[in-house]
Order: C-alpha cells, then structure tokens, then sequence
C-alpha cells in the first residue's frame, strides 16, 4: 500500500518555468552551473547549488552556502518566480524527448514508507552527500527536488490519468536539451480521490533515482521530530516531494566508464590480461553494446568489442550486472581500482553523452574507455525487492526531471 497526498506546491508562472527550472543538482559540475548562471539569473541552481552564487576563491561553509539558498528561495516566492497553490493538488507530469515520453504524478510520500523499506532502493550513500541534502532540506525547510519513484504497473495507470492529459496543461516548455516538459494541476476533489485510491493498491514504490534526497528526507524527519514535542507523523517533515512513474516508461541508459591509466601496464599486456576472461575483437566503427554481458572499448585510437566467457558467470549470482562483471574481472584484478566510489582514477559518463564522449576523454586525460549495456528495469526492481545493491554508478535515467518546477515547503 503506497499512501501518497496532495499538497500546495509553489511552481512558476507559466511564462517563467523555463528560466527558473533547471537540470537536477547532481548532473553538473559547480562549473558548469555557474555558466547557466551567468547566462541565465533566474536559474533555481542558485538554490540547490548555491556556491554558484560567490566566486570560486571565497566559498563560505557549507552552513552559509544553504542559508544563502534559502534567502534567494524566499525571494523567488516574494517577487513571483515562484507561487503557491491555494489549493491541495497532485501534478501530472510528462517529459518526452525524441521519441521516448514518460507522464507520472508528483506527490507528497511518507518518509515512513522509506524506513519500513516499502520504498525500496538499489544504491548505496555516500555520507558526505547526504550529509549536504540534509542540511540543505533543513536550512532551507523545503523539497526542491523530487525523489524519482517508479512501480510495477499493468497499464491501468494511463487509465486513469488520460482524461487529465488529454486537457491544456498548466505547463508547458521545451528545455535547453530539447526536451519538453508538461504539468497539469490536480486539484478537483474527485480526481485526487481516485489517483489516491489507486495507489493505496500498489505493494511498494522503487527508487529509481535520488537515492541522496530520500535517505536525506528520513534524516530530517528525524531530526524534526525529536524537536517536536508533539511529534504526530502529520507534519510536513514526514513527507517528501516525489515523482512517480509507472516502470514501463522508465528510459535507462549506460553509465559507462573511463580510466585515467592502465596501472602501469602498456596497451598489449592490459589486453593480454583482459583476454583471460573476455573475447576480444577489433571493431571497424564505434559500436553500442548490443546485448547483456558484451562491452565496447576504446583504447588507443581503437574500438574493441568485449564479450564475457561464459565461466565467468557464477551459478549463485541471479542477476549478475555488467557493471559487477567489469568491476569484479577487469576494474579490480587487473587495474587496482578497488572502489569506484572513491577512487580519483576512475570517472563516469552518463549514456547521452555517446561513444563520441568515451573517446574524446581518451584522447584527452584518460587511456581506456567502457561503454555498457543498460541495466533493466526489471534488474532493477528484482535488485531492489531481494534488498540487494547494485555497483555506484550503474544506471543513467534519461530524459532528466527538472528541478524548480515544484517545490515543497516544510510548513
């Protein structure tokens, strides 16, 4: 049983949702954000990635830096960038890009649903990330970004939401990056009952992304409640600002990898090494993985297609994820990279970047590239439902929710 609510969200004025929504925190550098900045000052990065607000030589604490970001949140709301619902209400929302499109609801979830594990995850934390969400939902005392939900769904869901969409949206932009972006307010009485009802009949929700925003949600929860004498599970603080999609629009792209050495070895010992475990062929063009277990290469100006031996596969691994597979043959016998997570070796490049991008690094800083074959959503709630975890890094969801188009007070 999945109980989502409606709430009274603060969005942008329809004129304004392109200039003030943004990509999501984690997808750029402070670099790269500081150029949306200068280009564009209406930016909501200037609240989830507020160091972009003073220069590079004079960055205040941590502290500092989200009671800055909740000051400009303020005023967004004060001069109109962004105005609150009088209404309680769900919000449909659709991405579509190229010929892929996605429509799910925007909710307020109970964070208790995440600590009994009815929200389940895939991915590991890391403390120094959730560290920082949880003092900016804190200090700001606000979601602004949404935890991207999926579940298992038999179609029923477009069902029930195609009267919706079939209206004029609220919302309606195309983004920098070519996709379009759509928001219908859901604040008719009967139809939040019934979006309601239907999702009290889902067993549980998965995270498909935002892994940082959840368990930082549960964290405040905590900290909130043991402020609060009258603590009751009511307050805002016991919910989070999530995006639910149903799983059979969910698009999962690789997340590949480059390296920035060969661990002392040159270009024929490293393929020497890695020929024990894998065939190894020489392609005569860039090429995607075409199947499970296979991997593309580029090493020295050359494209190579790697194809796992089948002894590789251990009888007690169900699903055995090709990011495990090159962890556990190559990444770690061969090279010494131990954990990805840490280690300053290894960098990862999201699947809408292309092949041209593996390349590009290798002719710059890196010496050998993997392309991967996207995990399934299906891996992926398998994964999760057996309580397991998968490699950092592992999927790339595409196209991406932007931030700022809904937000979240805590009060």
């Amino acid at each position: 049983m999945s109980k989502i609510l409606p709430f009274k969200g603060y969005l942008p004025p329809p004129h304004l949702a392109k200039a003030v929504s943004s990509p999501p925190y984690d997808t750029l550098t402070s670099d790269e954000a500081r150029t949306i900045f200068n280009e564009n000052p209406s930016s909501f990065l200037r609240i989830i990635k507020p160091e972009i607000n003073f220069i590079k030589e004079r960055q205040p604490s941590n502290m500092e830096l989200h009671q800055e970001a909740s000051s400009i949140l303020q005023r967004y709301i004060s001069v109109g960038k962004l105005v609150q619902d009088k209404n309680d209400s769900f919000y449909l929302y659709q991405i579509s890009h190229d010929e892929h499109t996605q429509t799910g609801v925007i909710a307020a979830v109970p964070v208790q649903e995440y600590n009994n594990s009815l929200i389940k995850k895939h991915e590991y934390t890391r403390p120094d990330k959730e560290n920082d969400r949880t003092m900016h939902i804190d200090i700001i005392g606000a979601n602004t970004g949404p935890v991207f939900l999926t579940f298992k769904d038999s179609g029923e869901f477009k069902s029930q939401i195609f009267d919706i969409i079939d209206s004029t949206e609220d919302i309606s932009f195309q983004a920098e990056d070519g996709s379009i972006h759509k928001i219908w307010k859901v604040n008719n009485v009967k139809l939040i009952t019934r979006i309601k009802s239907y999702f009290e009949n889902v067993a549980c929700l998965y995270i498909a992304d935002g892994h940082h925003r959840a368990a930082s949600a549960s964290r405040v929860q905590k900290i909130r409640s043991n402020q609060n004498k009258s603590h009751n599970l009511d307050e805002p603080y016991n919910y989070f600002l999530a995006t639910i999609f149903p799983h059979y629009d969910v698009q999962i792209l690789s997340y590949n990898r480059v390296i920035k050495d060969l661990n002392g070895l040159d270009y024929r010992e490293f393929l020497n090494a890695i020929e024990d475990n894998f065939t190894v062929n020489k392609l005569t063009e860039p090429k995607k993985p075409s199947k499970k277990y296979s991997f593309s290469m580029f090493m020295d100006n050359v494209w190579y297609d790697l194809k796992a031996k089948s002894q590789i596969f251990k009888a007690d691994k169900d699903i055995y994820l090709d990011a495990q597979i090159l962890q556990d043959y190559i990444l770690n016998p061969i090279l010494n990279i131990y954990d990805p997570r840490t280690s300053e070796r290894i960098d990862f490049v999201g699947g809408i970047k292309g092949l041209e991008e593996l390349a590009r690094r290798c002719n710059d800083e890196s010496k050998v590239a993997f392309a991967l074959y996207p995990v399934s959503i299906e891996d992926l709630m398998s994964i999760s439902d057996e309580g397991k975890v998968m490699p950092p890094k592992s999927t790339w969801f595409e196209p991406k929710l932007r931030s700022g188009l809904l937000v979240r007070l805590l009060k």
